[in-house]
């Protein structure tokens, strides 16, 4: 009995100690793995082949080192036709689309106000940082939805920052959403970095101490000169051809480029070189300096847009030496941007996207030069046509009361008036424009429904039109066909050179690989939800692309 008795309390004494033993050995709860930042890239303009294009001249630290070192989806489209860059920044970070976000074009006819209104404009604030008054009347209130930056905010109780820059104040304030810490957008005027009231009282003194340096100025004198000799431009067409613009200022466009400022406009010309990168990723460098981002415990946003492609890409179109010289030198951007985070963020944490807003199509005049379908569409024949028409099927008068994103947005009252349908006036306009060259068809945007327009497109068309927003009437041009001058280029089409754009992510939580899948501008902000384990944004159509991330 003595000896039971015994083994019985060892017994004990042993289960006590090994449920103690086990109790030690249980792993405490870890904090959730996530990076110290994240890195949003948009280059205005950046049409998909410019990432092998001019990669043999790429350095290994930048555009190489995203591709080399990241996941890179080789065959990512816009899901919706008209590409512009408002409605581009808006689907990349909401991972939504036009007819959800409200963003149907950089500018649209209100029906509600009944007024011509500008994608970021709010008169109910004011300009921060420079004496330049209308600079500054800016906000995120026109967008509809939460962004992927938003949606991180939320995620850490507000306790993270957002920060956005870019030289164009619907590239920095559409990415950085409702609830960023700061937006900040160039003046031309002035030269200064600027924001408004909606987001600060008074510019940071990190801001004011790069104002103070005055860099445009400095970038003025030093003019833009080729990076490398002249006959290393083989991806380009000769210098100096008949349908290249000149740059502001520029008796020719042709290299080298002496700057200088415009009356009214001291510091445009810099936007329109690479010089205009180079203020971007200097101003973007300063805020993670300033703000201390990636230095805290919860993941930072910065959302930097490059506006400088779009703008030297209108001029001289995707062949020009300018543009080929403009990549190459935001290459190296790139590359001293992930040198200087790699210090002091930490190299492997943080996270990088990269895309566009749009593509661009190639010059008439070049494409015409080398027996490629392309051409002009003449506003004025497209105007009498419109006028015409309406006038001799239902009387003189004016039916059209606005046009923007080449739609049509007719004076409903007057139609109440005279017992008339938007489809009684599509059917006459339809027959009158397709007479007009470089005119591919025209669409009725209230009665989609029973469009002959092909699927695939008509899929497009469908996820640009908001019926508060959107016009009436929608004119499609034929492929390499836009409305403008000789000179330069344009986009905005449901077109390949316009929906392809890049999606390339590299850094922490990143697989390295490619895809060939198709993948939509929309699904970029739901897989940067995924990689922090965040809810999607409000208005979120897209989906995540899983292989690109590490489990």
């Amino acid at each position: 009995m003595k000896k039971l008795s015994l083994f019985v309390a060892g017994a004990f004494l042993f289960c006590n100690v090994q449920a103690q033993t086990v109790k030690k050995t249980v792993a405490k709860p870890t904090a959730l793995a996530r990076p110290k930042l994240v890195v949003g890239i948009v280059v205005d303009q950046m049409r998909y082949d410019y990432l092998y294009r001019y990669y043999d001249q790429y350095v290994e630290g930048g555009f190489k080192r995203m591709m080399n070192e990241g996941f890179n989806c080789r065959n990512n489209h816009y899901s919706y036709a008209i590409t512009v860059t408002a409605a581009g920044h808006a689907s990349v970070y909401t991972g939504s689309v036009p007819a959800i976000n409200g963003i149907v074009g950089n500018d649209w006819h209100d029906k509600i106000s009944d007024r011509g209104v500008y994608c970021v404009e709010d008169s109910t604030v004011t300009t921060v940082g420079s004496s330049n008054g209308s600079v500054g009347k800016m906000s995120p209130r026109n967008l509809l939805v939460s962004t992927v930056s938003d949606q991180l905010r939320i995620a850490t109780n507000f306790r993270n920052k957002t920060i956005s820059v870019s030289i164009k104040d619907r590239g920095a304030i559409l990415p950085g959403g409702h609830t960023a810490n700061g937006a900040y957008w160039f003046d031309s005027k002035t030269g200064n970095w600027v924001t408004s009231t909606y987001y600060m009282n008074d510019l940071p003194q990190w801001a004011k101490d790069y104002n103070a340096k005055k860099m445009p100025s400095e970038y003025l004198k030093k003019g833009w000169q080729l990076l490398l000799p002249a006959d290393q431009y083989t991806q380009s067409s000769p210098d100096d051809v008949p349908w290249e613009g000149k740059l502001p200022g520029a008796a020719k466009p042709v290299f080298p480029y002496e700057l200088a400022g415009l009356a009214g406009d001291a510091f445009g010309v810099v936007t329109n070189t690479p010089w205009g990168n180079t203020i971007t990723k200097e101003m973007a460098i300063a805020a993670v300096k300033g703000e201390n981002l990636g230095k805290g415990k919860d993941t930072d946003f910065l959302a930097i847009s490059f506006s400088t492609p779009d703008k030297i890409g209108h001029s001289v179109g995707p062949n020009a030496v300018e543009q080929q010289d403009d990549f190459l030198r935001l290459d190296r951007e790139f590359a001293d941007l992930f040198n200087f985070l790699d210090g002091h963020v930490g190299k492997g944490e943080y996270t990088v996207f990269l895309t566009a807003d749009h593509g661009v199509v190639d010059v008439p005049g070049f494409a015409k030069e080398h027996k490629l379908p392309a051409g002009l569409v003449d506003r004025k024949l497209v105007t009498a046509a419109v006028k015409n028409s309406l006038s001799e099927a239902f009387g003189e008068d004016k039916y059209v009361i606005a046009t923007d994103n080449n739609q049509l947005y007719f004076d409903h009252n007057l139609l109440r008036k005279k017992k008339l349908k938007v489809a009684d006036l599509y059917s006459v306009l339809r027959n009158a424009l397709l007479k007009v060259p470089g005119i591919a068809d025209v669409l009725d945007l209230t009665d989609m429904g029973k469009a002959s327009l092909n699927t695939y497109q008509l899929e497009l068309f469908k996820n640009n039109v908001h019926a508060k927003r959107s016009g009436d009437i929608q004119i499609i041009s034929e492929p390499g066909w836009f409305y403008g001058s000789s000179t330069g280029t344009s986009h905005g089409t449901p077109y390949n050179y316009d929906t392809q754009v890049p999606f390339v992510m590299f850094g922490w939580g990143v697989n390295k690989g490619e895809t060939l899948k198709r993948t939509s501008v929309s699904d970029i902000a739901p897989t940067v939800a995924s990689l922090l384990h965040i809810l999607p944004a409000s208005g979120n159509i897209g989906v995540p692309v899983q292989e690109a991330l590490k489990k």
